[in-house]
């Protein structure tokens, strides 16, 4: 319970510092999943090989959404009880959540493996691309099950106020990845298939590491089995407050399935590649955000349900200003060393390193702005509004971005495609600052009540 309680009294600048730390490094070794498969694929199997992993990514994305669902849903619910001193409740809540991530991983991988090959054509799988696109699907799907529980799970025990065992997870999991990724890869020369199944075993490894904690001594929150039981109050709750990050993951997985036949259509499967690796630069840069969130979210969540507003308003203000830091930096990187970041992928195609920094520049160009849209938004999920919180993250996603990505390639071609990013980026960031001021603005006047 200490643990618990240091979340409603210690210095907030300590608190985000000690929770957002450790999910930061664990957010960035886990980018690396991605990134060490598509430049070990692409100095192996070429671009093409970079352009089939691409197009498995937005299934890939649905898959973690599910995670994100009942993870995401369940620790903001957990962080309210324990900050309401209702650790019994918070028990029921982790145990429903954990079956509610078995049942649904299962459901997905049987759809995943009857729906495969219409799946990957629909995401923008050409001829060329669609045997390495299959070849690398087909075992990710089979570790479905470790990848929802081992994320979701994770999410469990940063809740709890344990954030240096959720970082552990991901730097198992990572680490194992990026040891296994060669071995399998060119070891074996299994290409594709190798890095595939180096993923799935480094998944299997981090939920035995989040299993082995919940059932250990180590745990402030325990797995009953009389809890396993689904009620189905908690499971509404629990899908009501998840349902937002969930539908921004499903958006994203719809918008790279257009953002795919769109290249497809307009610059062919280079362009794909070109747009597989600057999603990898970006999910580098965005990574250490999401663990700001990671951060931010208990100790917003407790002193929310706590009632103590002052303290919520200042770790929002101070994860904005973190954010916002990271971002600039992350910016300046890909404006001065563009063709560097794309040859780190594929040194040889010049016609990838061409394309693919010119499509970077673009589509970065509002990235400064970026770190505030994301943790605001969090904000609101954290305090579990799930309404406001699915809004401000498909603004970013569906509102502008679809309709961008359908009429500016008419006028720009290629460069229309690249030119959404940012246009989506400004306009849901001036949404996202407007719901805040007046959110800021009732949680003034609840503090001074």
């Amino acid at each position: 319970m200490e643990r618990s309680k240091l979340l409603g009294e210690e210095k907030i600048e300590k608190l985000l510092l000690k929770f957002s730390i450790p999910a930061i490094v664990g957010m960035m070794v886990s980018a690396l999943y991605n990134i060490v498969d598509r430049i070990y694929i692409g100095r192996s199997v070429g671009s093409l090989g970079i352009a089939g992993l691409t197009i498995c990514y937005p299934i890939m994305i649905i898959i973690m959404a599910f995670g994100m669902l009942v993870g995401v849903g369940a620790t903001s619910l957990i962080s309210i009880r324990l900050g309401e001193q209702k650790r019994d409740e918070a028990e029921i809540i982790l145990a429903n959540g954990m079956v509610l991530l078995i049942l649904i991983s299962i459901i997905v991988s049987i759809l995943g493996f009857t729906f495969l090959n219409p799946l990957l054509k629909l995401f923008g799988a050409s001829n060329n691309t669609l045997p390495y696109a299959k070849q690398y699907l087909t075992i990710i799907l089979m570790g479905t099950i470790f990848q929802t529980v081992g994320f979701g799970m994770n999410n469990f025990i940063r809740a709890e106020g344990n954030p240096k065992t959720a970082m552990m997870t991901m730097l198992i999991g990572a680490i194992s990845n990026i040891i296994l990724d060669p071995i399998f890869i060119f070891g074996f020369k299994l290409g594709v298939k190798g890095a595939a199944i180096a993923t799935v075993l480094s998944q299997i490894i981090s939920t035995i590491w989040v299993l082995s904690y919940f059932f250990s001594d180590k745990s402030h929150l325990k797995i009953h089995i009389a809890n396993i039981k689904l009620q189905a109050p908690i499971v509404g709750k629990i899908l009501a407050i998840g349902s937002a990050p969930f539908s921004m993951q499903v958006a994203a997985s719809c918008v790279s399935a257009l953002f795919n036949n769109q290249l497809s259509y307009y610059g062919g499967d280079i362009a794909i590649s070109a747009m597989g690796i600057i999603n990898s630069i970006v999910m580098l840069i965005l990574m250490p955000i999401f663990g700001i969130n990671q951060g931010a979210q208990p100790i917003i969540g407790y002193n929310y349900g706590a009632k103590k507003f002052d303290r919520v308003t200042k770790a929002l203000k101070l994860a904005i200003l973190a954010a916002t830091t990271i971002v600039v930096i992350g910016f300046t990187a890909t404006r001065v060393f563009p063709e560097q970041l794309i040859s780190l992928f594929d040194k040889k195609d010049k016609e990838l390193i061409k394309v693919g920094a010119q499509g970077m520049k673009i589509f970065l160009s509002m990235l400064p702005i970026i770190g505030f849209q994301i943790v605001s938004s969090n904000y609101f999920q954290a305090v579990g509004k799930p309404k406001q919180a699915m809004f401000l993250s498909l603004s970013r996603q569906v509102l502008v971005l679809i309709p961008s990505l359908i009429i500016l390639p008419k006028f720009f071609k290629l460069k229309g495609i690249w030119m959404a990013g940012p246009v989506s980026d400004f306009i849901s960031s001036i949404l996202t600052g407007t719901f805040l001021f007046l959110e800021l603005k009732k949680l003034k006047e609840k503090h001074k009540v």
